[in-house]
C-alpha cells in the first residue's frame, strides 16, 4: 500500500493539529480536491484510490512513532498523547466520479486535518503506477536528473546554499521519494537541512522542517473580524509555540496585504517569511525593505522559497540575495516527481471553516481559491487586491 505510516506526512500538518488542538478542538472544516493538469482523468482510478484510503484510515501511529513526536520539543505533551488514539475517520472523505474525479473532506477539524498530505500522494502514486509505472528506464533517468542537480549545487560553491526536501504531496512514489532523499544526504550533506516529511525525517535521521500552512490562516477568517484575521492568525500561532517554529507564510491574501499587518512586533519576533506565490525576487526584495523599514537587520531574518523551485532557479535566488537575507530553499516537484513524466498539479484546500467560506487570495492568479465568489469579492475589498 501506499501510505504505512501517519508520519508519512509533512510536518506542518502536526504542528497546525496541535494549535487546533488547543485552541478551536470544536472547530469543523470543509476540504476540496482541485486538479489543475489540462487533459487527465482520474475517474478509470477512483476505486483503487477509495482501497488506499481505507487503508489509511486503518493505520494508528505505533509506540516508535509516537516516541519520535515526543522528541521534538515544540509538541506538547498533551497533543502527542491525543495523537496515541487518534485515526482517521472514512466517512469523512467522499469521492464521486459523475462528471469530474471529486475529493471532499468534511468533519471536526482536528480529525480531518491530517488527510490532505497523503490524500495527494495516493493520487499521485495511483496515477502514476497506472499509467507510467517505474521501469528500469525511468528511474535510470531520474536518477540521471537527480546526479545532475547534485552536480549543479556542488559546483555553485555557495557559501550557504540551504535545500529543505519539500516533496511528498507530488512525489512520483513513496519510494522514489525515499531514494531520492537518500542521495540527496549522501551527496549533500552539508546542503540538505532536512526533509519536511517526518517519516522520512525519522527514518534517516533527519531533521523536520516545517511551520504553517495556508490553511491555518484561512481558518482564522471565521474565527476573527476578516481585516484582522492576519494578525489574529500570527498572534494565535506566538502563543502557542513561544518562539519556536517562526516563519510566517506571506501569501494568503497577498503580500502586500501580508506585510501590511506584519507590524514592528511581528517583524522582530517571527525568525522570518515563507514564499509561495508571485515573483520570488520581488518578494524577497519587499521583504528586505520592510525588514529596513522598523530598523531590523535582514540579515539576521530568513526567507524561504517554496513556489515551484528547480534547483537551477534556487541556485540564482541564492545567489541574488547573498549576504543581504538568510535564505533557504524548499523544493519539491523538481526533486520527487522529476523522472521525465509530467508531473499532475494537484492540491486540496480548505473552502469553509465552521461552516463559513475561507479563501486563499494567492499573488498568483491561478492559485486564488474559493468556493463562494460574493465572499471573495469582499475579501478583496476588505484588503483592496
Amino acid at each position: 500500500m501506499i501510505i504505512e505510516s501517519l508520519l508519512d506526512t509533512d510536518l506542518y500538518k502536526f504542528t497546525m493539529q496541535q494549535v487546533v488542538f488547543h485552541r478551536f478542538p470544536q472547530a469543523t472544516a470543509e476540504y476540496e480536491f482541485r486538479l489543475r493538469s489540462q487533459g487527465i482523468d482520474l475517474r478509470p482510478y477512483a476505486d483503487e484510490i477509495k482501497a488506499e484510503i481505507a487503508h489509511l484510515c486503518d493505520l494508528r501511529l505505533n509506540d516508535e512513532e509516537i516516541a519520535y513526536l515526543q522528541s521534538i520539543r515544540y509538541l506538547h505533551p498533551s497533543y502527542v498523547e491525543a495523537l496515541e488514539r487518534f485515526e482517521l475517520d472514512p466517512q469523512a472523505v467522499s469521492i464521486t466520479t459523475d462528471g469530474e474525479f471529486a475529493i471532499t473532506v468534511k468533519g471536526n477539524w482536528f480529525q480531518t486535518i491530517l488527510f490532505e498530505v497523503p490524500l495527494l500522494s495516493i493520487v499521485n502514486e495511483v496515477y502514476f503506477r497506472n499509467t507510467q509505472p517505474m521501469t528500469e528506464a525511468l528511474r535510470a533517468e531520474g536518477r540521471r536528473r537527480l546526479d545532475e542537480k547534485c552536480r549543479w549545487i556542488a559546483e555553485a560553491r555557495l557559501p550557504r546554499f540551504n535545500l529543505i526536501e519539500f516533496g511528498t504531496r507530488r512525489r512520483y512514489s513513496r519510494d522514489w521519494q525515499g531514494e531520492v532523499i537518500s542521495e540527496l544526504k549522501s551527496r549533500l550533506p552539508d546542503t540538505l537541512m532536512g526533509t519536511s516529511n517526518v517519516h522520512f525525517a525519522r527514518t534517516h535521521g533527519l531533521r523536520p522542517f516545517g511551520t504553517m500552512a495556508h490553511e491555518i490562516l484561512q481558518a482564522c477568517q471565521a474565527f476573527a473580524p476578516l481585516a484582522e484575521f492576519q494578525k489574529f492568525a500570527l498572534e494565535t500561532w506566538m502563543q502557542e509555540y513561544r518562539g519556536d517554529l517562526g516563519i510566517a507564510l506571506s501569501d494568503v491574501v497577498g503580500m502586500d496585504a501580508f506585510l501590511n499587518d506584519f507590524d514592528r512586533l511581528f517583524s522582530k519576533a517571527y525568525d522570518g517569511a515563507r514564499h509561495d506565490s508571485g515573483d520570488p525576487y520581488e518578494w524577497g526584495e519587499k521583504l528586505i525593505r520592510h525588514y529596513t523599514k522598523y530598523g531590523v537587520d535582514p540579515r539576521t531574518k530568513a526567507a524561504v522559497f517554496s513556489d515551484g523551485l528547480t534547483i537551477p532557479k534556487a541556485l540564482d535566488l541564492a545567489r541574488h540575495f547573498q549576504g543581504r537575507i538568510l535564505t533557504s530553499f524548499g523544493v519539491g516537484t523538481n526533486l520527487t516527481n522529476d523522472l521525465g513524466v509530467e508531473p499532475l498539479q494537484i492540491v486540496i484546500k480548505m473552502t469553509r471553516c465552521n461552516g463559513r467560506p475561507v479563501a486563499k487570495l494567492s499573488d498568483s492568479p491561478g492559485k486564488t481559491i474559493c468556493k463562494d465568489q460574493v465572499y471573495l469579492d469582499y475579501l478583496r475589498g476588505v484588503f483592496g487586491v
